[in-house]
C-alpha cells in the first residue's frame, strides 16, 4: 500500500521532504519507506498520514492519519 497524505492526496514521491531526506541518508530505499518508518502521523492500517505542509494547516493534529 503506497502511503497517502490525508490532506493533500500526494504520494511521498510527489512531496519534496520526503524525496530530499531519501536521497540525503542511504537508510531508505524511497520517500514511502521515509514516511513508514518516520513519520509520526502514519497510519499503519489505513497507510494515511500528514504531511509537514498539511499537518500545520489542519492546526497540528494529535494521533495518526
Amino acid at each position: 500500500m503506497t502511503p497517502i497524505c490525508r490532506g493533500c492526496g500526494l504520494r511521498p514521491d510527489e512531496i519534496a521532504e520526503y524525496i530530499m531526506r531519501c536521497e540525503d541518508e542511504d537508510d531508505y530505499g524511497s520517500p514511502a519507506e521515509v514516511v513508514r518508518r518516520e513519520e509520526g502521523t502514519f497510519n499503519q492500517v489505513t497507510g494515511m498520514f500528514w504531511c509537514s505542509a498539511c499537518f500545520i494547516s489542519q492546526g497540528m493534529p494529535t494521533g495518526t492519519a
